[in-house]
């Protein structure tokens, strides 16, 4: 197993952190990861990280449910066991979808919710029983931690980093 350095940056406001990471992307280094206590918006853009198709996967997820919803409803209340409801049988799905649009919506937010946590997961590599990865605990609490590996300029970045207003720097040994 080789092991390689990178240095850990301790920043205490999301602000400062976000200041951080335009000026080491402006120098030409690469950030390995930004470890967050929340969700720090623009972090992805400044970061260069690509988009995510992830609402593309939660619409085709619905229209799953959806087609689910209008097979079963047609299924259930047309095919298989039609109802005389009020004296007045109709045996045409269109003439009663309007009672089934209820079906519809929940079974579209159902699937596109339960399916998108799945792939959340999947995506993510979040698994029952896996250990947490982030490097240190500060970084669910209060602190925000940028990752950033190096290749003989440990000193250039280190002051590099002094200069963005980290609160901790640390050379850590990665395996």
């Amino acid at each position: 197993m080789s092991t390689s350095k990178v240095i850990h940056a301790f920043y205490n406001d999301d602000d400062i952190l976000m200041d951080a990471v335009k000026k080491i992307k402006g120098e030409h280094h690469h950030i390995e990861e930004v470890f967050c206590p929340f969700p720090v918006h623009g972090l992805d853009k400044a970061l260069g990280l690509a988009p995510t198709r992830l609402a593309i996967t939660a619409f085709f997820y619905g229209i799953t449910g959806l087609c689910f919803a209008i097979w079963m409803t047609n299924y259930m209340m047309i095919q298989d066991w039609p109802q005389d409801i009020g004296g007045k049988p109709n045996f045409s799905w269109f003439t009663n979808m309007p009672a089934f649009v209820p079906i519809m919506f929940e079974l579209t937010v159902f699937f596109a919710a339960h399916l998108m946590v799945i792939t959340f997961y999947m995506r993510s590599r979040i698994w029952p029983f896996k250990e947490a990865e982030n490097p240190d605990p500060r970084t669910t609490d209060d602190h925000f931690l940028m990752e950033i590996p190096v290749h003989d300029n440990e000193e250039e970045l280190k002051a590099l980093l002094a200069t963005t207003g980290a609160v901790e720097i640390n050379i850590v040994e990665k395996h």
